[in-house]
């Protein structure tokens, strides 16, 4: 967690909840990525908090399952958390998310009515018949657990109502705040094509959305960084912690 230098404002500081994209797990470190990311959310005046999922860094249990809940209960809980904490602002919650933690924050939108608002960069975001028919039966050389979804319940093409229910799109009547995308174009991990989409589907609904593109960027948006940032920056101050509600 980070928290501001200067004055608390009198109702607390706003705050981002932070959810970082997949790495393995074994692999993973609390410290090691994302400080940039965080670090300037700070100097904006927000509270950051970054989790470990479960079974990531130094939390406890087993890591999740891709289309399994845990990951998304791990965030909520972290929620709930902060709303508790005397220095934050608990009217003023933001999410933001990066790849799979894109998804994370999708998902947790149409869930928590905490949230004023969410960033997604380069986010996993669709269904997830199209995430099996990129990735197979794990993620990213992940969990097993898609895999074993599909031997219980059959494939997205058999059983698409059961897919259809694992994903966040189908709930979007209930996302809790605008949505902001951000995507590079010449990302090799995650298509562009789903950030396209899911800023489709949300206008559709009737709900506010904001897309962007980054030529010659990559999944991490590192040649777009600055401009991506400030424009992350520019919607948490007008939509998390301004007035302005969707």
């Amino acid at each position: 967690m980070t928290v501001p230098d200067g004055d608390k404002p009198a109702t607390g500081w706003p705050v981002i909840v932070f959810n970082h994209g997949y790495i393995p797990p074994a692999q993973y470190r609390t410290t090691e990525r994302y400080i940039a990311y965080q670090d300037a959310l700070a100097r904006a005046g927000y509270i950051t908090f970054k989790s470990d999922y479960r079974g990531n860094g130094d939390s406890e249990g087993t890591p999740s399952g891709h289309f399994a809940p845990g990951y998304t209960i791990d965030v909520l809980n972290a929620v709930g958390s902060l709303k508790k904490y005397p220095d934050a602002d608990a009217n003023r919650m933001g999410m933001w998310g990066h790849s799979l933690g894109g998804e994370i924050t999708l998902r947790a939108m149409v869930v928590s009515q905490d949230i004023r608002a969410g960033v997604i960069w380069a986010g996993t975001v669709a269904p997830p018949g199209e995430q099996l028919g990129m990735w197979g039966g794990g993620f990213h050389g992940g969990p097993s657990a898609p895999r074993e979804l599909v031997d219980q319940y059959g494939t997205p093409e058999q059983n698409p109502e059961f897919w259809a229910s694992l994903s966040a799109i189908s709930y979007l009547g209930y996302l809790s705040g605008p949505v902001q995308l951000h995507h590079g174009e010449a990302d090799e991990e995650v298509p562009l094509s789903w950030s396209q989409a899911l800023y489709d589907a949300i206008n559709q609904v009737g709900k506010t959305a904001e897309f962007y593109t980054y030529p010659g960027s990559d999944h991490n948006i590192s040649q777009g960084f600055d401009l991506a940032m400030r424009r992350t920056i520019e919607f948490f101050d007008k939509y998390t912690k301004g007035d302005e509600l969707n």
